[in-house]
């Protein structure tokens, strides 16, 4: 076999990150000792939102890594692989973080939506990829997934965002305000 080619491997993602329009971040999973401190991560991603962020492109070559994006309105999407790594599933994976946030946020993919819902894009990153290694590639299936992980979530780890939501949707409607009849009027 030739030896210029590695050997295949199921750990394709290096990272994954989202970050602001001042490059700030906003969720970063690293998978790999690429960049083992805080500190390199963060100078990686500076460097990497220096490049990208007035770029038209969808692919860069950054420090050996290979890097697909995608920015809308205040948000920029990364995902990272080795600089052999094939484009296109790099792509496909960007594809379903951007569209699983995308469904859920109700197409309202900008910073101030995404940190209301951080925990649930957390999760969606979960079910993405684990360990560096694609789990899910189908937005549908991950969102499906995370709203039923955030359905378990007990009472006492839930938001109070989540708890009000879920008592206004398992009310009955008699019990809803001005549905409520004081006694018989006979």
């Amino acid at each position: 076999m030739d030896a210029s080619f590695p050997e295949p491997s199921l750990y394709t993602i290096k990272a994954v990150a989202i970050l602001d329009n001042d490059g700030e971040r906003i969720i970063a999973k690293y998978f790999d000792d690429t960049f083992p401190t805080s500190k390199e991560q963060r100078a990686f991603e500076k460097n990497l939102f220096n490049k990208t962020h007035r770029a038209n492109a969808e692919i860069i070559m950054l420090e050996g890594i290979t890097c697909v994006y995608r920015s809308n309105v205040d948000l920029f999407f990364y995902v990272m692989g080795s600089s052999n790594e094939n484009e296109l599933i790099l792509a496909s994976v960007l594809n379903c973080l951007y569209d699983s946030v995308s469904q859920m946020l109700r197409k309202n993919v900008e910073k101030r939506a995404l940190m209301d819902n951080l925990d649930g894009v957390f999760l969606a990153v979960d079910e993405i990829v684990d360990g560096g290694i694609i789990l899910e590639a189908d937005p549908n299936a991950v969102v499906q997934r995370v709203a039923l992980r955030t359905e378990d979530v007990p009472l006492t780890e839930q938001t109070v965002a989540q708890v009000k939501k879920l008592i206004k949707d398992t009310t009955p409607g008699w019990l809803k305000k001005g549905t409520v009849r004081e006694g018989n009027s006979q």
